[in-house]
């Protein structure tokens, strides 16, 4: 059976769209469509940033939490990050992952692309 009458890889309903390095616009659609039926927050995650757990300080200002600080809606906000970043490297060839690999967020990831 050659590959035209099957299932590729990366052409799974279950999993992200798969990009060979050919016809970039064309992945770039269906990852973005695919992150977003995943879970829309992801979505504005990879376009925006991560939303970073802070802390309002006696003076008022804000700084980031440290780990050891992190309630339960802190690692929540934390795993959405993970789990678009997690997205985006099922999507990705070796060529490609090595690329992003040092990225910090969804947002370095989709950018370097």
């Amino acid at each position: 059976m050659s590959t035209s009458d099957g299932m590729l890889e990366g052409q799974s309903i279950t999993r992200p769209p798969y990009f060979n390095g050919q016809r970039y616009g064309w992945w770039k659609n269906k990852m973005e469509n695919y992150i977003q039926a995943e879970d829309y927050e992801l979505w504005m995650l990879t376009k925006n940033g991560p939303l970073i757990p802070m802390k309002v300080k006696e003076d008022g200002t804000k700084t980031q939490k440290k780990p050891e600080e992190f309630d339960n809606d802190d690692f929540k906000m934390m795993e959405k990050n993970a789990k678009a970043k997690k997205l985006l490297y099922f999507g990705l060839g070796l060529d490609d992952y090595t690329r992003i690999s040092k990225c910090e967020s969804a947002k370095d990831i989709w950018e370097a692309l």
